[in-house]
């Protein structure tokens, strides 16, 4: 009971912080409950970042503008709705 006291008191305390603090302590909280990521697939990652970052540099990936992907999107949406 008294940890329940305690962690009501401390969230009393959170909520009177700016936007800013409060957004910053809400992040490290939900990141904190989030499993560690796998090394493996860490390292995946990165990798794969580093390799689409490297074909863009070289000038072999194609480029879309986003409004382009935006457009065509909604259209596809619109579509759907319709049918």
């Amino acid at each position: 009971m008294a940890s329940m006291r305690r962690a009501e008191t401390l969230l009393q305390e959170v909520l009177s912080l700016p936007h800013n603090e409060r957004a910053e302590i809400a992040g490290a909280l939900l990141e904190s409950l989030e499993p560690a990521p796998e090394v493996d697939v860490e390292t995946a990652w990165r990798q794969e970042v580093a390799a689409r970052v490297a074909a863009l540099e070289a000038g072999g990936v194609t480029m879309t503008p986003w409004k382009e992907i935006r457009d065509r999107f909604l259209t596809r949406l619109g579509e759907r709705r319709q049918g």
